[in-house]
């Protein structure tokens, strides 16, 4: 059995990048953003870069439909999955006193209803792969942000939903770990993608995390033994004191 992988938010950013190491590693991909055009383009590129089979499905995250569509079709085309990456994601801005509710209702969806519901529809594919590869198991990584873990003004709703992601990871460590299938959650300050240059005035890109470091932490999780289990990563930008994004 070949190892595959889903990858939200795979058109752009961390989840390309993720995205395009596991095409170098010989994985099969599924891969879903909002753009079509795009994600074709990107399917091309992993293709090249080693990946034996690009699977695409572009949607809006926010869709409750799209959860177990995504999950059928990489099942049916799979046959298990080795690895869910929950990269796909959205963040504004806002101060609780008015945080408008309709953002709030889409980041809540997009941020962790659709995680939980794919992880749900992924556990019977995720199971399959660690029975198969039982020395390895399955993974699942989520980004979520340091704003989940140290509260940060004006990013209280966007660091809630996160927070929530954190400790869905760590309950499905407590389930599902002694079943060959672990999580992570890793949890970064400002990364160097197109999410993060609202803060340009104030943060400048050569300050941030490149999205190669987040990759090369993902490459490292997927390479440990089912023994280990990462249940959280942190990750701060230097020159600052580690607790704000």
């Amino acid at each position: 059995m070949s190892a595959s992988a889903l990858v939200t938010g795979a058109s752009k950013g961390i989840g390309l990048g993720i995205a395009t190491r596991l095409a170098t590693l010989g994985y099969g991909l599924t891969i879903t953003a909002r753009d079509s055009e795009k994600l074709d383009a990107v399917a091309e590129e992993l293709r090249r870069a080693g990946s034996p089979d690009v699977l695409v499905l572009a949607g809006d995250m926010a869709d409750e439909k799209l959860s177990a569509e995504l999950v059928a079709a990489h099942g049916d085309r799979f046959g298990s999955m080795r690895a869910l990456i929950l990269n796909a994601g959205v963040g504004t801005s806002g101060r609780i006193a008015d945080y408008p509710m309709k953002r709030f209702d889409k980041t809540l969806a997009v941020n962790l209803r659709t995680p939980l519901a794919l992880l749900q529809a992924s556990l019977p594919f995720l199971r399959l792969a660690a029975d198969a590869h039982p020395s390895g198991g399955a993974k699942v990584v989520a980004l979520a942000s340091i704003a989940g873990v140290y509260a940060e003004s004006g990013l209280g709703v966007y660091g809630a939903t996160k927070a929530a992601l954190i400790s869905m990871i760590e309950a499905l460590n407590a389930e599902e770990s002694g079943n060959g299938i672990s999580g992570t959650a890793i949890a970064p300050g400002y990364v160097d993608t197109d999410m993060s240059a609202w803060t340009h005035d104030r943060i400048t890109p050569e300050s941030m995390i490149k999205v190669d470091d987040i990759v090369e932490l993902v490459d490292g999780l997927l390479r440990l033994s089912a023994r280990a289990v990462v249940p959280k990563i942190v990750m701060t930008r230097a020159g600052t004191e580690g607790y704000g994004a």
